[in-house]
């Protein structure tokens, strides 16, 4: 397997970084969508994930990663008797989708092999159910072909992937934190997916000389010796996998004051976001960001902090106002909060 390039070495791209710290440490907030210039280090970004999470515990011989504290029939098909005894540390799995994927391999199918040399009907677990509980990334998701994309948002309404094809039905658990990344001249991503996505943000080629002179030296570094700058930096990630942990587990115990659920509702109402679920984003990644800062509640400075990334795919087009959707968020911030 392919080393991954270290969280911790990766230079810029700021709102990138929070935001997928956001998410690893509340899952609830609904994933990233990452839009930017070719060459930018967004599949980078995402593909390092996998060794900043902390482990996860699975039932042992499980083939969805099932919880072995949650209820018995989250799973249908591998988990009929659980106990403490039959769980086991492993990886949060972090799985790509190709853009050439068949359904079959995203959603699973009948397994070949077994049915053929036994006889038997057997399942074979596709993309999903690897992912489950983890994170599902897409490159370039605004090509996706669109009968896969209407797949994505069914399972991610329900949390559940129902495969009937071939004699068999199987239903199992796919709850994944989706992260996309894409070029917009590229194409348009379909409103439907996009609004799937809890946080959105855009990462630009870097303008600062030094910070491209940075990325040149520490790429070159890597791919010269990829064990060596791994392990050269791997006290850094450390410390950020630690700091994960730590917001996750101060996520509980941080308080939301209705003045701070006021701000929030001012605050989309202002930017005239479709729907409520800016406002539970919003509401999700400020908690996400005051874990994260170690702050016992939440404040006007988390939720400004996070208010672009959850807000600015969630804005009406307005013919009358050709600036930016950052610009938007930017007026209605100042607004509700002051210069």
């Amino acid at each position: 397997m392919k080393q991954a390039f270290p969280f911790a070495a990766i230079v810029g791209q700021d709102e990138m970084k929070q935001a997928l710290l956001l998410v690893s440490v509340d899952r609830n907030i609904g994933g990233v969508m990452v839009f930017g210039d070719r060459g930018t280090g967004k599949s980078t970004a995402v593909r390092s994930l996998a060794s900043l999470l902390p482990t996860m515990r699975v039932v042992s011989g499980c083939l969805y990663n099932c919880d072995p504290d949650a209820p018995a029939s989250a799973c249908s098909v591998s988990c009929v008797a659980r106990s403490q005894n039959e769980a086991r540390e492993i990886a949060v799995p972090v799985v790509d989708l190709p853009l050439g994927a068949t359904e079959d391999r995203v959603v699973g199918a009948l397994d070949l092999e077994r049915a053929l040399t036994r006889g038997e009907k057997g399942f074979e677990p596709g993309l999903l159910a690897r992912a489950h509980r983890g994170f599902l990334y897409i490159d370039e998701v605004n090509l996706l072909e669109d009968h896969l994309v209407d797949l994505l948002l069914d399972v991610a309404a329900s949390g559940e992937n129902i495969v009937e094809r071939e004699g068999l039905s199987v239903r199992h658990p796919a709850r994944f934190v989706l992260i996309g990344s894409g070029n917009p001249e590229e194409g348009e991503l379909r409103p439907q997916l996009l609004d799937r996505f809890g946080l959105s943000v855009e990462v630009r080629t870097p303008s600062d000389i030094q910070d491209r002179i940075e990325i040149l030296r520490r790429c070159d570094s890597f791919e010269r010796d990829p064990n060596a700058f791994t392990t050269n930096w791997r006290p850094a990630n450390q410390a950020v996998s630690d700091f994960i942990a730590a917001a996750r587990a101060r996520l509980p115990s941080v308080v939301v004051e209705d003045d701070a659920l006021a701000l929030i509702s001012r605050l989309c109402m202002a930017t005239g976001a479709d729907g409520l679920r800016g406002e539970l984003t919003l509401l999700r990644a400020s908690r996400a960001a005051a874990a994260l800062a170690a702050a016992p509640a939440v404040e006007a400075a988390h939720i400004r902090q996070v208010a672009p990334m959850a807000l600015r795919h969630r804005l009406r087009r307005n013919p009358l106002d050709d600036s930016g959707a950052g610009a938007r968020i930017q007026r209605a911030v100042d607004e509700v909060f002051g210069a």
